[in-house]
């Protein structure tokens, strides 16, 4: 019956709304030691320990970064969004091998969106911080705002805690390239997400591949791990193997050479979803992104720490040789995603 749809966030006034985020963030009892103030007054107040301040920033936008129904039947939950920010940024903070200290979240919502899907959303973010094991993090605070589509931004602060932060810019000749987390796994999920197989035909492995799309897991114990064991150069995976690798190229102005005998067991792990809609594992491996694995350059006589696979080498520029990215030697079409371009 109509009367016993949930409310929608028009029929409240933003003190209410807030009124029923804030307590789904456990703002009282959670704050991280960083957030020395946070919602109530006109901004949050973050400590900054050892005076520098690692800050990051991004956006979903519905129908762009995500669908509310997808063709195969799925639609999104809140919580499902509100993992999704924590996790992309809160990776973004790991490849410069900090660790986050505090969120401040900005939401706008067209006026018949669901209560209930907000505080799906307020329950996502705080299971995302916590489940990714970003438990020095907290919600800070943030802005609710009126529009014509569901928008998400998530500013992250984060600390180094004394140590170096490591740049795309500093793979050397001889370096080790190595991965962290998973490579195509969530490129097969939108893959499986946009088909016409219905949801309820996927099998738990199919279904699995789907979350890794809409709650992606970065690795986030490897970037600082990677950082105090000496990585060189590291870079958050979210546009696809290829393209962020030749963003690591460029920056460091070396040619990143991939093994495709490493990368092999990462396109197995999508080779069930390949067959199924007639796709080529691989691509998915190589081009696909929002995985959030952490793509690293370590010296040669350095053990991997735990959680890194090596999948290439940094060689040395040619002659008339340009930053670039190589699979056994040969150049590879970089692909990816582009936020303009796609």
């Amino acid at each position: 019956m109509a009367g016993d749809a949930p409310p929608a966030v028009a029929a409240l006034s933003e003190a209410e709304l807030l009124s029923r985020i804030f307590p789904r963030l456990a703002m009282d009892a959670t704050h991280s030691s960083a957030t020395l103030l946070g919602p109530g007054d006109d901004a949050a107040i973050i400590s900054a320990p050892d005076a520098r301040t690692v800050i990051s920033i991004d956006t979903q936008v519905q129908d762009q970064d995500f669908r509310l129904a997808w063709p195969n039947g799925y639609r999104s939950t809140g919580f499902d969004v509100g993992w999704k920010a924590a996790a992309q940024n809160l990776s973004d903070i790991n490849a410069m091998g900090a660790r986050a200290t505090s969120m401040v979240v900005s939401l706008t919502l067209p006026p018949d969106t669901p209560v209930t899907w907000v505080e799906d959303l307020a329950d996502g973010l705080t299971a995302g911080i916590r489940g990714l094991g970003a438990d020095g993090c907290s919600v800070a605070g943030g802005d609710l705002g009126r529009g014509r589509e569901i928008s998400v931004t998530v500013a992250v602060l984060g600390t180094l805690d004394g140590g170096p932060p490591v740049l795309r810019s500093g793979a050397q000749p001889g370096d080790v390239v190595a991965l962290a987390g998973t490579a195509g796994q969530a490129a097969a999920g939108l893959a499986l997400l946009e088909s016409g197989v219905p949801m309820e035909q996927l099998d738990d492995g199919l279904r699995t591949l789907t979350e890794r799309q809409s709650r992606p897991v970065p690795p986030l114990q490897a970037g600082p791990a990677a950082r105090k064991a000496g990585a060189t150069a590291m870079l958050d995976v979210s546009d696809g193997l290829l393209r962020d690798g030749r963003r690591m190229a460029v920056a460091s102005r070396v040619t990143m050479d991939l093994d495709p005998d490493r990368l092999g067991p990462l396109a197995a792990g999508v080779e069930t979803a390949a067959r199924l809609l007639g796709r080529n594992a691989m691509a998915w491996v190589l081009g696909g992104g929002e995985d959030h694995g952490l793509l690293a350059t370590f010296p040669p006589d350095i053990q991997l720490p735990p959680g890194f696979t090596a999948i290439g080498s940094i060689q040395a520029l040619g002659i008339d040789e340009g930053p670039r990215v190589t699979i056994a030697g040969r150049a590879a079409d970089t692909g990816g995603w582009d936020h303009f371009a796609d």
